[in-house]
């Protein structure tokens, strides 16, 4: 069989495992966004068994001496473009407006940014603000309403628990409104044109957003307990361990060197397995970006999000650290079983002790002041943090929500997530899933709150179905025709 005919087989059994498991109730431990970080959570973490050095040994095989040339070419250029993120701050990542910078397609739907070196400049930069993405006052009455459903809802979950920032909640109505906005959908089609797929049998579309149930966040001033550093999400040891992960960066490890990866190639994404070790807030759907709708206006100091602007230079220094002492990352070590700050089960955390060479203290960015209504994206392999203090005056208040593309493991997760919606239950993904979660509070999100009829369908509810006919590519045709199955069956 070849490649697509595997795939074809492999999608329809666990299409079909999806719609079993719909109901089985799947749990996780109950906890918070700490969960996932043993930074924030204070849980020793051991190091890793010393079978790694084996998984180093089959890396480098045959490579040393390429890998260490392109380690000394990489931070020749790392310290050269630090020069140009330490000159130009927060200014250094892109903002654009949704209405003049975003074109739709009045008969596809589909919405792409305009201008090539906008393009460029948020390819390299791997985040970008969207400005106006929700008007100002429906974005500051998400916020209202969501503070009204705590206020009435005393015994939500939340971090920290006797400062209370970010909040175990998925089914408010407000959260409901703003993931099915048509603006924000909209939004995320155009993060999403910046992809494309080096294999052309790989079922993926980029043009039909699915909806990732997130958590929100109203960080209040002077906080300095949310103090979550620089970390990758998307999994740790994943990114060498599993082997189609590992082949989204083989330009960075085999290929024609490092300058030649492409962080917005999906080929090797959907089916790549980001978390092997039950992680206890691994997300189990691919987000080409993560991102929020900010609810209040929040500048550089006030809690808000750091990203490092330099995508491809953070990337290819991540993945080749390993192989370099632990100590100074100068000198080559490889075979051995380290690999600095990566814990299993965990997201990629990332230090100025670990990692020197990417200068954090001082390459870590804030992003430019927001107002309620812009919409912040970074690439899934984007290096982020947050404010370690909130100095400012006013509450740092956003909604979660990433920018999903349509895949067949993306549309299973759907389906469970779907159920979780019925029951109140947090999503699979998150602490306490399955559990009681919003099961019992007043004045829960209902269908009715959902604000289009494509977003209702994009969370994988309503009748809606997707269109058929509107397929640009024989692989996004048996996808949405599966989706349909998937979704609407």
């Amino acid at each position: 069989m070849n490649r697509s005919t595997v795939r074809s087989l492999k999608n329809l059994c666990g299409a079909i495992a999806s719609l079993k498991t719909e109901s089985a109730g799947l749990t996780k431990a109950a906890g918070d966004i700490s969960s996932v970080f043993p930074s924030l959570s204070g849980i020793d973490v051991p190091p890793l068994p010393q079978r790694y050095a084996d998984l180093q040994k089959s890396l480098v095989f045959g490579n040393e001496r390429w890998i260490v040339r392109e380690w000394t070419r990489l931070l020749d250029s790392l310290e050269t473009e630090i020069q140009e993120i330490k000159a130009r701050g927060s200014e250094i990542i892109p903002s654009v407006d949704f209405e003049s910078d975003i074109t739709v397609d009045a008969v596809t739907g589909d919405a792409t940014f305009d201008n090539p070196e906008l393009i460029a400049e948020i390819r390299k930069r791997g985040a970008v603000v969207i400005r106006n993405v929700v008007p100002k006052d429906l974005a500051r009455g998400y916020k209202f309403e969501a503070e009204k459903y705590i206020k009435a809802n005393p015994s939500v979950v939340a971090f920290p628990k006797d400062s209370p920032s970010v909040y175990e909640l998925y089914w408010s109505p407000a959260q409901l409104r703003a993931r099915s906005h048509p603006n924000l959908l909209l939004a995320q089609k155009a993060l999403m044109s910046l992809w494309h797929s080096s294999d052309s049998s790989v079922q993926l579309s980029t043009r039909h957003p699915l909806v990732y149930a997130d958590r929100l966040r109203i960080r209040l001033p002077g906080d300095t307990q949310f103090t979550l550093g620089p970390h990758i999400d998307g999994g740790s040891i994943e990114r060498w361990e599993d082997p189609e992960y590992a082949k989204v960066y083989h330009q960075i490890m085999k290929g024609d060197g490092w300058e030649s990866y492409d962080a917005f190639d999906y080929a090797h994404r959907v089916d790549a397995v980001t978390d092997m070790y039950g992680a206890g807030g691994a997300c189990s759907m691919l987000r080409m970006f993560q991102g929020w709708l900010a609810m209040s206006s929040t500048a550089p100091g006030e809690g808000t999000l750091r990203v490092y602007p330099l995508l491809k230079h953070a990337t290819a220094y991540t993945i080749l650290r390993p192989f370099f002492d632990p100590q100074t990352a100068t000198e080559f070590t490889a075979p051995s079983h380290s690999f600095p700050n990566t814990a299993l089960g965990a997201a990629q955390e990332l230090a100025p002790a670990t990692h020197p060479h990417l200068q954090l203290e001082h390459a870590m960015i804030p992003v430019p002041k927001v107002q309620p209504g812009d919409y912040v994206a970074w690439h899934c392999d984007t290096i982020h943090s947050v404010d370690p203090r909130h100095d400012g005056k006013s509450d740092s208040s956003v909604l979660y929500i990433p920018a999903v593309p349509m895949s067949i493991p993306n549309l299973q997760y759907l389906v469970r997530q779907r159920t979780a919606l019925k029951k109140f239950s947090p999503p699979p993904d998150f602490p306490d899933a399955g559990g009681k979660g919003e099961s019992g509070f007043v004045g829960r999100g209902t269908q009715a709150d959902f604000t289009s009829a494509e977003g209702l369908r994009a969370a994988g509810s309503g009748s809606l179905k997707w269109d058929v006919k509107n397929a640009q590519s024989p692989a996004e045709l048996a996808l949405l025709e599966t989706a349909n199955e998937i979704v609407f069956n």
